[in-house]
């Protein structure tokens, strides 16, 4: 089995993995994909509930996404997770979609029907729900949450699901103001307008949002390298405050290091992607996930 296959794979799928047992029935699409770590949890869950099949990574091109999408049936699949840059483009692919994929403005779950047909779904906001659950003890409705980076994708899902829980307040970051335009006109909809302020990256927006922020979110790319800044200095954070960063990489994000300075309590990304996975899983078997397996599979990565 390889460690990623491509579209010209997916086009011969049953003869290419012939010698795979079992058979490879779920993948992660992505463009990159290789540094994934859903396989692993994954596979960990289909081997001990003895669900004979496994999962695999797909490296799709843009260009490449509406005919690998419709390939899928004939080559097996039972489902797909997509990551960046396919969210949005899958999301318009979809014969049908649920309300989480309709807030979120993207699909991280495909169920593949017996006649074809694919559902869209996305676990990225009831994931991150789920994450600050585990990690600080408290939900999103009892806290006012400040998100940094709204604009992008992983941004709108969660500032989404912040609104669909009513957190009491709700502040959005993002360096290009026109990004968040269609989010909050998304928000409106279903979150009460003044309970909503948003903003750039100046350090005037930065110190109202941690002002009236209990969770402070990271969903910038600040944070991938050692060397990167942290997105919040260290100076405007307090005690009080939980951080939460989205990237989950084997070191502590400058925004964790900045936090531990001040004595903040602080999470990444591993929970967050535990629980969609966990949520993925669920949505394609209609049975409950073995949680400690995936967590545990999850940890022997790092």
């Amino acid at each position: 089995m390889k460690e990623v296959y491509i579209l010209t794979d997916l086009r011969d799928w049953r003869t290419v993995t012939a010698s795979c047992e079992p058979p490879l029935r779920l993948a992660v699409i992505g463009d990159p994909v290789a540094h994934s770590a859903s396989p692993q949890i994954h596979n960990a869950a289909l081997a001990t509930l003895g669900i004979p099949a496994r999962y695999t990574r797909l490296h799709i091109r843009p260009e490449e996404l509406t005919e690998a999408l419709g390939l899928l049936h004939g080559a097996g699949f039972i489902g797909i997770n997509c990551t960046i840059p396919h969210k949005p483009g899958v999301l318009d692919a979809m014969d049908d979609t649920d309300e989480s994929a309709k807030r979120a403005g993207g699909v991280n779950t495909v169920v593949v029907g017996k006649s074809g047909k694919l559902r869209g779904f996305s676990t990225d906001g009831p994931g991150f729900s789920r994450a600050v659950r585990e990690s600080f003890g408290i939900g999103l409705s009892k806290l006012r949450v400040l998100v940094l980076g709204a604009g992008g994708g992983a941004g709108r899902a969660i500032a989404m699901q912040c609104a669909a829980e009513q957190c009491p307040a709700l502040t959005l970051l993002n360096r290009s103001l026109d990004k968040l335009e269609p989010l909050l006109d998304d928000i409106a909809k279903i979150y009460p307008f003044d309970c909503v302020s948003s903003g750039d990256f100046s350090d005037f927006f930065l110190k109202i949002g941690l002002a009236n922020s209990d969770l402070v979110v990271n969903c910038t790319v600040l944070g991938m390298k050692p060397s990167d800044s942290s997105p919040v200095p260290k100076h405007f954070l307090e005690s009080r405050h939980l951080l939460y960063d989205t990237i989950y990489v084997s070191h502590r994000t400058p925004l964790l290091i900045a936090g531990d300075a001040v004595s903040a309590k602080g999470a990444n990304g591993l929970s967050m992607l535990l629980h969609q996975g966990a949520l993925s899983f669920k949505i394609w078997f209609d049975r409950d996930p073995p949680l400690e397996a995936m967590r545990e599979a999850l940890l022997d990565r790092r």
